[in-house]
């Protein structure tokens, strides 16, 4: 791992492994809600029941934590797991209904949250582009 890369990858691993052994034991309505949203987005996880997707959903961002904080994993290995983690959540953003001002990629007060994310897609996409380019400059 390189040095200029610890602040970033220590900061977003700390949040997802967090997140995801928080949603280890989700049940009940907690896991339809999150489950009906991620649905009105992807229409092919309905075929997963909700029990199952926050199972999913828990070990996958425990994973992307796991990877961004264990030094010996590559920067491109742990930036394409989290830039498609972000990828999703963007998609989530734009597709559900509510989250933008219309006609427009400005998200509403209820959007933020969701459109904050895009971040997870920047930062992802650096430790790609950093990996695949081993800190080449344009031009």
């Amino acid at each position: 791992m390189k040095l200029a890369h610890l602040p970033l990858r220590v900061s977003i691993g700390a949040f997802f492994l967090n997140s995801g052994l928080s949603k280890r034991n989700l049940e009940g309505e907690a896991a339809q809600g999150m489950h009906g949203m991620a649905v009105g987005a992807m229409p092919q996880l309905s075929q997963l029941d909700p029990a199952r997707f926050a199972k999913l959903l828990s070990y996958s961002e425990i994973a992307i934590g796991a990877a961004l904080l264990v030094p010996f994993v590559p920067a491109t290995v742990a930036g394409l797991g989290l830039a498609a983690f972000g990828a999703g959540l963007v998609q989530l953003y734009v597709k559900t209904p509510g989250m933008r001002e219309a006609g427009s990629l400005r998200p509403t007060q209820q959007g933020v949250g969701l459109a904050k994310d895009v971040w997870l897609l920047g930062a992802g996409l650096t430790l790609v582009l950093e990996g695949l380019t081993h800190g080449r400059r344009l031009g």
